[in-house]
């Protein structure tokens, strides 16, 4: 009997010592992951292709294609502290049509309380200019989802297209909306974002916490500068994409924030 009780003892010994090690273990975690949610919508209302949405210059369009790019993801701590994403891993395609590709998983990234996030929409212009070969398996993506032109012309950082209507002409056209670099302009657009106070993001290295960012992709068209696809409806350039790329600024918004 004494022997027995022995052994339960030093069982539960045991069994104590690796709780606390295991304890102790995910205490000191000094990295963990965090995700980065891209929910697109349209005026409020999910966004849904071949949906009819009406912008404020009376068009009506339906979406058919939805796709940005996202880079260059900075974090900032409570302490004002950043973190800033390793540049070879920090380049995104968001494509409405593909769910997966709307969540963007953030590996290794230091312990701490993160207040914000700061992002580009675009290729930016020394990641460009290292040429086609340091642009590794991104540019193969950017390939096989549409959103080049070509090495020459560049990325897309937009590919918003669709059909629209207007109050004088009833009859679907087609429409695209893009930005990219042009010969002036590299038109890349930084945003930042800041969460709201209490939401922070929690990373420990035991949980997966999610940053919610709302894209109103009303925005590209019918933003602070309004676009009017009745007076050209293929915008790859000029003045017009210029106007689309200021629009972008105002587009993206957190949410929420879950620390899962």
């Amino acid at each position: 009997m004494k022997f027995q009780l022995k052994n339960i003892l030093a069982v539960m010994a045991f069994t104590v010592a690796m709780v606390s090690c295991s304890n102790d273990d995910d205490s000191s975690k000094s990295t963990g992951d965090l995700v980065v949610e891209f929910d697109n919508i349209y005026k409020g209302a999910n966004l849904a292709f071949n949906t009819e949405y009406t912008n404020s210059n009376g068009e009506k369009i339906k979406v058919a294609t939805a796709k940005y790019i996202v880079s260059n993801i900075v974090l900032t701590k409570l302490d004002g502290s950043t973190f800033v994403y390793p540049k070879n891993d920090s380049y995104f395609i968001v494509d409405e049509s593909n769910p997966e590709s709307t969540e963007l998983l953030l590996s290794n990234i230091p312990v701490g309380d993160y207040k914000a996030i700061k992002f580009g929409i675009g290729v930016d212009q020394a990641r460009w200019e290292q040429g086609v070969d340091a642009q590794a398996n991104f540019w193969a993506e950017a390939q096989a989802t549409e959103m080049e032109w070509g090495w020459t012309a560049g990325y897309k950082y937009v590919n918003f297209e669709g059909t629209f209507t207007t109050p004088t002409n009833t009859t679907p056209a087609q429409f695209q909306a893009h930005t990219g670099r042009s010969a002036d302009n590299y038109n890349y657009t930084e945003i930042t974002l800041s969460f709201e106070e209490g939401e922070n993001a929690l990373v420990r290295g035991t949980n997966l916490p999610q940053v919610h960012v709302m894209a109103d992709l009303s925005h590209i068209l019918d933003g602070t500068n309004k676009i009017n696809l009745s007076e050209g409806a293929s915008i790859h350039g000029g003045v017009k994409m210029s106007l689309m790329t200021q629009n972008l600024s105002n587009m993206f918004v957190v949410d929420h924030v879950h620390n899962d």
